[in-house]
């Protein structure tokens, strides 16, 4: 009933199906998603994504996605249970692309990851009977509670995702149209295909319930960049600010917190942080992502172009302050100097807005 079939298929009396599987290898690291998007003539389905229970599958799921490979394919098993009632609709298989069907290209198996059962609404990998990690591209949705079924057969079904809003509706949808057996007698894999408006003759495109995976990724954590290099200060404080400076090359940040006046203070004048007799207070501390940990370092002492003895104190044993960025327009500097009792947090903006081209430009990975 379809036009040309373009594999081979292998065959199997078990539940589910994989084809051309491969030897398993370590599955690459790609960007995460929470969300992902099943397109259908009936309705989109929504899927949380469970990476916190399978995040293997997931990646395996996101793998895909990424490389298309989810285009132009079609859910080609609707079946139903002995009662009648839904029992799982299936894709991820197979393309139909210029009336011809063909196997979707796969990556190597992944490892079984059971955890959730498969209860109404779960979304789980379809693999080859008896062989529990041989998940490739395939998924399901259970259209019922099939964990008496699917969590105790073949290692049990790994779940990795869950359909979320309205999107059960569009699954029931698709479960009640009529179904043909594509295969007629060649074998099993189309013997539930779900149509649409089919009569009789060649099937088509119109006449399948066609589909595309996506999935947007969140957004990359922000890191310091050199394009933060320049000053900051908080409008409600006037009289102080901060000079801040990344160095890439030792994955550290370097603070320096000033202070001044219109008027010189008087010689007595305390140190205290905030009082005019404080006059800079500089910190150092390795990056960690989007924030460091500084060991503050007071100094005293001292005057330009002399020899005048500086002393030190040494690091850490002052204070720290951790900076943070969540991106290149803003930042917060939360400070705990025991030795002088003062803790607090201060947001701070830029002085000027010139890195901010660069900051986008390196966070971006340009």
């Amino acid at each position: 009933m379809f036009k040309s079939i373009s594999f081979g298929l292998i065959e199997s009396k078990h539940l589910f199906l994989v084809i051309l599987l491969t030897p398993a290898m370590l599955l690459p690291i790609i960007a995460q998603a929470k969300i992902a998007t099943i397109q259908t003539p009936l309705g989109d389905i929504e899927i949380e994504l469970l990476e916190a229970d399978a995040p293997n599958t997931v990646a395996n799921f996101l793998q895909y996605i990424e490389a298309n490979r989810y285009d132009k394919t079609f859910i080609h098993r609707s079946a139903r249970k002995a009662d009648n009632s839904g029992f799982v609709i299936q894709g991820g298989g197979f393309t139909f692309i210029d009336d011809l069907v063909d196997s979707v290209p796969s990556f190597p198996p992944i490892d079984n990851e059971f955890g959730v059962s498969n209860t109404r609404g779960t979304v789980a990998m379809a693999k080859i009977g008896g062989q529990p990690n041989s998940a490739t591209s395939q998924w399901f949705i259970n259209l019922s509670d099939n964990s008496d079924i699917l969590d105790d057969q073949n290692g049990g079904f790994t779940v990795f995702a869950r359909v979320i809003g309205d999107g059960m509706a569009v699954a029931d949808a698709i479960s009640e149209l009529p179904t043909v057996d594509a295969d007629g007698s060649s074998g099993s894999t189309f013997d539930t295909l779900p149509v649409i408006n089919y009569s009789s003759g060649n099937i088509v495109e119109e006449n399948l319930v066609m589909t595309a995976v996506s999935a947007e990724s969140e957004p990359a954590a922000f890191v310091m960049n050199p394009g933060l290099n320049d000053a900051w200060f908080n409008r409600s404080t006037s009289g102080q600010g901060f000079f801040i400076t990344v160095f890439p090359d030792l994955n550290a940040v370097s603070l320096a917190w000033f202070t001044y006046d219109t008027e010189l203070p008087p010689e007595d004048a305390s140190a205290n942080l905030g009082d005019p007799g404080h006059r800079w207070m500089t910190a150092v501390g390795a990056i960690t992502g989007n924030s460091a940990i500084l060991d503050i370092e007071f100094a005293s002492g001292g005057l330009f172009d002399t020899d005048t003895t500086i002393d030190r104190t040494e690091p850490g044993s002052v204070g720290t302050i951790t900076l943070t960025f969540d991106d290149c327009n803003a930042g917060l500097v939360e400070y705990d100097i025991a030795t002088i009792g003062q803790q607090g947090s201060i947001a701070i903006e830029r002085v000027a807005t010139d890195n901010i081209v660069l900051c986008e430009a390196l966070s971006a990975g340009g």
